[in-house]
């Protein structure tokens, strides 16, 4: 572990001082309102309440708009008192210039295009970008034509990391950030603004992996795979309320497939534009590779709608561990993995909320409601 350690804390400097590469050019770095978060007691006993789960939020996503981002995006769209501040965009399912355009095509989708829409990192802090072109399509959103997609112009000219810090600040204590996506944005913000983790009210992360089964490389899945320096300073740095859905999690809590056809059998022009982006990703699903790689067999798995719907309701969550975690960076085939310290030998203080069991009659309607 100290080697692990020693190898981030000698790419830190580096990484913080050539973070512009990361992205756009002409990105300018907004200035920082320092504060601080209310500070919040969680027992280690974790059981879900649902008191407040109907208070308003305000959310932040952070997304690589592939099909379940926009999922995921039109879950948060049609939930009742919540606000989605913004969405920024990274590399992942495909390039951070096709994230921006889907992200953008989502929220017309839902008549949304209000929302800021901000662009972030075009590839990881180390390491070649990978994409998952396989089973969202090259484009992201199953390469479904879609003449009348809004222009780039809609795009704001503060860049995504920038954004991020901006409005974190400006929402001491009151934003939950929802990350579906490699983490890549999340640890350049954290780099830049150390104290920004202290004003979340809460991370939910789509990413990592509790049983070592990869869906990227042997042991690693997507969003840690694509960049695994990201979600170790993720992981380490960000001290406040995390809650992890894995991708394991996802495989054991998939709908069926008759859910799939009467949720894209809406009569709506959401669902209709579902059904046209979500085609390529079912016909891949059946594919011999998916299937080795799904857990416990076949179904409707949209992987970033269970962290959003964590998100917008607290009472979703019905069960969670409560470890320390990090990632493991160097293994040959373990690189991105999520590491799970049950017998707290990382001598961490800070745990993560591991979800176990979530409230799926809840889900249902959230999907639902999403196409409506």
């Amino acid at each position: 572990m100290a080697v692990i350690v020693r190898r981030v804390a000698a790419t830190s400097y580096t990484i913080s001082s050539s973070v512009g590469r990361l992205l756009s050019d002409d990105h300018r770095w907004s200035k920082s309102v320092r504060g601080k978060a209310s500070a919040r007691n969680y027992s280690s006993s974790v059981s879900h309440s649902v008191t407040g789960s109907m208070m308003s939020k305000k959310l932040l996503a952070d997304v690589d708009c592939g099909v379940d981002d926009a999922q995921a995006i039109m879950l948060a769209l049609a939930a009742p008192n919540v606000e989605l501040l913004g969405i920024t965009c990274v590399h992942g399912n495909t390039t951070v210039e096709n994230v921006c355009k889907n992200t953008l095509r989502v929220l017309q989708a839902c008549n949304k295009l209000e929302i800021p829409v901000f662009k972030g990192a075009a590839k990881p802090i180390l390491g070649k970008r990978i994409d998952a072109g396989h089973f969202h399509g090259q484009d992201g959103l199953g390469d479904a034509p879609d003449p009348n997609a809004p222009a780039l112009d809609l795009i704001q000219k503060e860049d995504a990391v920038s954004a991020m810090i901006r409005i974190v600040n400006e929402n001491p204590g009151e934003i939950s950030l929802v990350a579906t996506a490699p983490l890549t944005n999340l640890a350049l913000a954290v780099m830049i603004d150390p104290s920004l983790p202290s004003k979340l009210r809460g991370l939910y992360i789509m990413g990592g992996n509790t049983e070592s089964r990869g869906n990227t490389t042997v042991c690693g899945e997507f969003n840690f795979a694509a960049d695994a320096e990201a979600a170790y300073i993720v992981l380490n740095d960000y001290q406040c309320p995390i809650y992890l859905i894995c991708w394991e999690f996802t495989c054991y809590s998939k709908l069926s497939w008759e859910f799939c056809d009467a949720w894209l059998a809406q009569d709506t022009d959401k669902a209709r534009f579902m059904a046209r982006i979500f085609r390529h990703s079912i016909e891949a699903s059946q594919s011999e590779r998916l299937q080795k790689e799904f857990v416990a067999g076949t179904g409707f798995v949209s992987c970033d709608s269970y962290a959003m719907a964590a998100a917008v309701d607290d009472s979703f969550i019905v069960e969670s561990d409560q470890y320390p975690v990090s990632v493991e960076l160097t293994g040959t085939h373990t690189r991105g993995m999520m590491v799970v310290d049950t017998v707290d030998l990382l001598k961490k203080t800070h745990k993560a909320f591991i979800v176990k069991k979530v409230d799926m009659e809840m889900f249902k309607q959230m999907m639902m409601a999403a196409l409506k």
